[in-house]
């Protein structure tokens, strides 16, 4: 590695911590702490602190040595959480003295009081006692509590505590695999056979073969000598000094202290928080643009270096494990894919110990750290966190070093980035090989859609010329009702009835828009107000529809397979729909030459149809139509088109994103009939107009109804359905969702309609 390759981890100063831990009760944990510690006071001639950490056998450690705890961490727990840094944490009193030079530190007077220490007590506890001790010996008891993995992120060496019996060693390795799952490396963790040659145990040297990880000791059995020094309140290397156990500690205190690679270091490799402004990173709001440019330039520099580390860790991953030649169909099998990533997890968390020299000391880094990776090597990379976000609605790849989001209606950069662009096409080879479609250069171009239903498109060099392009429409989670979107001020309670009323009379309704202006939230709206005893069927390429009726057939295109052939579309799907004896059709989209017959089944007995329609305006849609019917191949008049548009479609809801990212109902209109010229008339019946922009970007403006009257209003009371007319004339809108305002003069029928009366 070069060292402009290498990370600026930053080791961490201060004494050495070592932890003392078994998964069984009885293998002699305390009196191996114990004993550690008094033997290495005794050797360095230094004191040496020493923590009860058991949570459940508290205060036994104290009574090995004779001593009375008069303070705990857990009376001094509410100042440690207050304390700025470990140069200010008070421990003054806390620790207890022992003739050996042992200062003994006792967590808890009962266990009730364990909820106190939380991971921050013993993190600011822990770094100010390697502030002022050469070593710090942790008995950890045997329960995997947050005070012992908080004892583990601040440790330097792990040691297992075992005995020769079958049960001790298996509890061992079932250790081994909960230190490796909380992503601590393997050379972090050494082990020490107690009681070893007992009677009856198993040998040492299969004892050794059976530990998971280097054993550094072996403290042989001597039930006497231990026993009677524990009820003596002596450590047996005091009472016993010239036994086989105190010679056994004496030789692996001088092992610990005459190898200092047995001890992992602490690298701290600081992470800035992701999308948050620089002056905010920094904590200096006023910063001036030059500080901020330097700092930008800082934290882009720093990024820089954590994505070669990850490059690295990901390159030596896919070598170590073979990754190429894992089957892509895992990636759909749940219970192989995370056997696949805790495989991964302790992998890289044993390469990132190599590649840094150290363990990370902060445990929300290494373990964001080694999600990135796994990510990047078996899922989908920086846009795992991003589909996780809530917030993001769309995500656009533009190349690996460029990455937008949308939120709130806004497009915005985000940190994340891809480490190459071999990443870029391994993750869209992850989405479209479960579902056996392919990318290559013969085929530059796919569709597809993930587990969840999110919408993606990908697109790769040739056509893409700066690197493969990956676009993804998240498959929204929040179910957005009618009373929501009055709420949020995208239409108004009026305009929602007048919508109900017009679904239940059969209406044939287009909804139409841009790209992300809300169609489809739209349409399901709309479809929530057809009848339950109406039969649905709906057509879509990509199902997004959420239908609350019980009586609703979802149908969904499929495309072309590897070999090209199996292609079923929206037009195949529709004739097949016909003979379904639907009362309702929901086209998702119409986009081809599915226009047609949607609109002959308008006119031919399939009243109460709907679908979507890309467009900029109602003007637009009635073009639109005429463009996807003649892309049918039957050659018809454009007057005939319309003809047949105008007698088949009643309203048109057009729908837009605004620049301060809100979507709103810009305008419900209905379909006149043809002038003379063949131009299709139509009438605006309510419409968003905006008066302005305020001063944080908002639109603002006011829903109207511009004073036509649907021509189907009689239908409507004959069937019983409550419409209050004045609501046309610009009435019944209510001054809280928009009204025009009182006195303002109102443009007549003929005005409204005159502008809207287009040429095909």
């Amino acid at each position: 590695m070069s060292a402009e390759d290498a990370p600026k981890a930053v080791p961490v100063a201060g004494g050495k911590c070592l932890v003392v831990f078994g998964t069984k009760g009885g293998v002699g944990k305390t009196v191996v702490a114990v004993n550690l510690a008094v033997t290495l006071a005794t050797l360095l001639r230094k004191p040496i602190c020493l923590v009860d950490l058991d949570m459940m056998a508290t205060g036994d450690l104290a009574k090995m040595l004779g001593l009375n705890a008069l303070h705990t961490i857990s009376d001094l727990a509410p100042q440690l959480k207050k304390a700025v840094g470990p140069a200010g944490a008070p421990l003054e009193g806390l620790a207890m003295e022992h003739a050996s030079g042992v200062h003994v530190i006792q967590a808890l007077n009962n266990p009730r009081q364990g909820n106190l220490l939380e991971p921050k007590v013993l993190q600011v506890l822990f770094q100010a006692l390697k502030a002022r001790y050469e070593y710090v010996i942790v008995d950890a008891g045997k329960g995997l509590t947050d005070p012992l993995i908080a004892a583990f992120d601040e440790s330097n060496l792990i040691v297992l505590v075992a005995t020769p019996d079958i049960v001790s060693l298996y509890q061992t390795k079932w250790a081994m695999n909960i230190i490796e799952s909380l992503l601590f490396p393997p050379n972090m963790v050494k082990a020490v056979l107690n009681r070893a040659e007992s009677r009856g145990g198993v040998g040492s040297q299969d004892a050794r073969m059976a530990v998971p990880c280097d054993v550094i000791a072996e403290i042989p059995s001597d039930g006497r000598a231990v026993g009677t020094a524990v009820n003596q309140g002596q450590p047996v290397v005091t009472a016993f000094g010239y036994s086989k156990v105190a010679e056994s500690f004496r030789r692996l205190a001088e092992t610990l202290a005459t190898s200092p690679k047995l001890f992992v270091s602490h690298q701290d490799i600081p992470r800035h928080r992701q999308g948050a402004p620089v002056a905010e990173r920094t904590g200096f709001a006023g910063s001036s643009r030059l500080y901020a440019a330097t700092e930008a330039a800082a934290i882009e520099a720093q990024e820089d270096e954590i994505v070669r580390l990850k490059r690295r860790i990901h390159e030596r991953l896919v070598s170590e494990l073979d990754l190429k030649k894992v089957d892509l169909t895992v990636l759909g099998n749940t219970n192989q894919m995370q056997q696949m990533r805790e495989r991964c997890e302790r992998v890289i968390a044993n390469l990132l110990s190599r590649e840094l020299g150290g363990v990370i000391s902060s445990h929300e880094v290494r373990q964001q750290l080694v999600k990135e990776i796994v990510d990047e090597a078996l899922g989908l990379g920086p846009l795992e966190e991003l589909l996780d976000d809530d917030t993001v609605t769309d995500i656009l790849v533009n190349n690996k070093d460029q990455i937008y989001v949308e939120r709130r209606g806004k497009l915005e950069l985000s940190s994340k980035k891809f480490i190459s662009d071999d990443q870029v096409r391994a993750v869209i080879e992850r989405i479209v090989a479960p579902l056996g479609r392919r990318i290559d250069e013969s085929n530059p171009m796919v569709d597809a859609r993930l587990p969840d239903g999110s919408r993606v498109n990908a697109i790769i060099p040739p056509l893409s010329v700066k690197g493969p392009s990956l676009s993804i429409r998240k498959f929204g989670h929040i179910h957005l009702g009618q009373e929501e979107l009055v709420q949020y001020g995208s239409l108004t309670a009026q305009m929602v009835d007048f919508i109900r009323a017009s679904v239940v009379v059969r209406k044939n309704i287009i909804v139409s828009g841009g790209t992300g202006s809300g169609k489809t939230t739209m349409l399901n709206v709309i479809s929530g107000f057809i009848p339950e005893t109406d039969r649905i069927i709906s057509l879509e390429d990509a199902a997004e529809l959420r239908l609350k009726q019980a009586h609703w057939v979802s149908l969904e295109a499929r495309p072309a397979n590897v070999e090209g052939k199996g292609a079923i579309a929206i037009r195949d799907l529709f004739r097949n729909a016909l003979r379904m004896r639907p009362d309702r059709i929901i086209i998702g989209e119409c986009r081809g030459p599915e226009t047609l017959d949607m609109l002959q089944a308008m006119n031919t007995g399939h009243d109460g149809s709907i679908t979507t329609v890309h467009a900029n305006s109602p003007k637009d849609v009635v073009s639109r139509l005429d463009s996807m019917v003649l892309m049918s191949n039957i050659e018809l008049p454009v007057r005939a088109i319309r003809e047949m548009t105008a007698s088949a479609v009643h309203l048109i809801i057009h729908t837009a994103r605004l620049s301060d990212g809100t979507r709103k109902v810009m305008s419900i209109s209905e379909l006149g009939g043809l002038t003379r010229e063949g131009d299709m008339v139509i009438h605006l019946i309510f419409e968003f107009r905006q008066t302005g922009v305020g001063k944080d970007g908002t639109v603002q403006g006011e829903f109207v109804a511009t004073g036509h009257v649907p021509s189907f209003l009689r239908e409507l009371q004959v069937k019983g359905i409550p419409i209050d007319e004045s609501m046309f004339r610009g009435n019944g809108l209510p001054a809280a969702t928009g009204a025009a305002q009182a006195g303002a003069a109102r443009p007549s029928r003929a005005e409204a309609e005159a502008p809207h009366t287009q040429a095909a």
